[in-house]
């Protein structure tokens, strides 16, 4: 194994930090704000990051541009909001005269506010699908046949009886186009059976197997736990030109099929498969963006894709302080045909706090704990 590459020094880690999350929440928050703008809603502030301001100014709308002091996050805070989570209006709403409700975020129709919601996660979204498109046009698509060139002794593919020239035609019932598909698959699965459709002397075989689980380490030593089935691929790869609308559409494959491994990787913390100690927080992303930053610009970039969809995707779920737990109560309140009480509502957000807040101290302890910090405070004080 080649000696893993040193990480880049703090400050460079921190500069590059910055210039890959900075432009990730501006880009959300944007989302927010301009879908706002389209449905007359004023916008009191909008901020990049949280605390106390930095820097700030006023436009001519009354809207307080501001950068604040801990860049982890940002909002965009409509007037009549009683605060910058918009957990509810304000009370002063109440005496607001009929005329001059059209400006208010909370006299908006549903579907005007889900649409304001639903634009920040979104907006991330679409983001990757330009980046994915962008790399699609400028290097075209480069695709390895789904062929076995080779089966490795002792490996899950043996014990299944793969053979030399198996074509791999789906995994769990998803289609399999090219290795990098399969690849796709088997790394999210490890340890887990999975059924496997290939094709043999021109007939179809069903086989089952379990990926065996290994610990791989990146060229900076950081590890992880994936599948592996024990299959090599041939040689021959393709690059294809794509023209604009082509590499767009595989820029929304490419997007998707994330969003589907970040899914399944959800179903795992939930059935308790995976534990909550493999995920990462802004420590850990911090020191992966200064890593890539060492690689280059498109490395860098490619990272600023993947790390927008998972924005968007964690903003999407249910849960009361995200996007996600907004819309959630707006679709009780379709279903209602009126808002779920005022205390209700508060302690939904109460409840999403807490756990968001729960969630940051775990992730948190997991990247002190992957630097070793508590090894060397043991050592230290032990």
């Amino acid at each position: 194994m080649p000696e893993a590459l040193p990480s880049p020094g703090f400050l460079f880690t921190v500069l590059a930090f910055l210039a890959m999350i900075g432009p990730l929440v501006m880009i959300h928050e944007l989302g927010h704000y301009w879908a706002a703008r389209v449905f007359g809603t004023k916008v009191d502030s909008f901020s990049i990051g949280f605390g106390r301001r930095v820097a700030s100014w006023t436009d001519k709308r009354g809207t307080t541009w501001q950068l604040a002091w801990l860049p982890l996050g940002g909002y965009v805070k409509f007037a009549g909001d009683m605060d910058e989570a918009s957990a509810g209006a304000s009370p002063e709403l109440r005496g607001v005269p009929e005329a001059d409700r059209g400006q208010y975020f909370a006299f908006k129709p549903l579907w005007q506010r889900s649409i304001i919601v639903l634009a920040g996660p979104l907006i991330n979204l679409l983001l990757a699908v330009v980046i994915f498109a962008g790399f699609n046009l400028a290097y075209g698509e480069r695709t390895t046949p789904p062929v076995v060139a080779a089966v490795m002794e002792g490996s899950a593919a043996e014990a299944a009886d793969f053979q030399p020239g198996d074509r791999i035609l789906s995994v769990d019932g998803q289609n399999i186009d090219a290795w990098q598909d399969l690849v796709a698959e088997v790394t999210m699965n490890p340890g887990l059976p999975m059924q496997v459709t290939l094709l043999r002397d021109g007939s179809e075989r069903e086989v089952t197997l379990t990926p065996a689980v290994i610990e791989v380490a990146d060229r900076f030593g950081n590890k992880g736990r994936i599948g592996r089935l024990g299959v090599q691929s041939t040689p021959d790869f393709d690059v294809r030109s794509v023209g604009p609308i082509e590499a767009v559409g595989l820029g929304f494959e490419q997007t998707w099929n994330t969003i589907r491994s970040m899914v399944k990787l959800l179903g795992h913390l939930i059935t308790g498969y995976r534990t909550i100690d493999e995920l990462g927080g802004p420590l850990k992303i911090g020191k992966i963006s200064g890593e890539v930053a060492t690689l280059g610009v498109p490395a860098f970039i490619s990272l600023m894709a993947l790390i927008s969809i998972n924005l968007g995707f964690i903003n999407l779920l249910p849960i009361p302080m995200l996007d996600g737990g907004h819309l959630a109560l707006y679709a009780a309140e379709a279903v209602r045909g009126r808002p779920l009480p005022e205390r209700a509502q508060q302690w939904a957000f109460m409840a999403g706090f807490a756990l968001v807040v729960s969630f940051m101290v775990v992730v948190t302890v997991n990247d002190l704990a992957s630097f070793g910090v508590f090894e060397r405070g043991a050592q230290l004080f032990g």
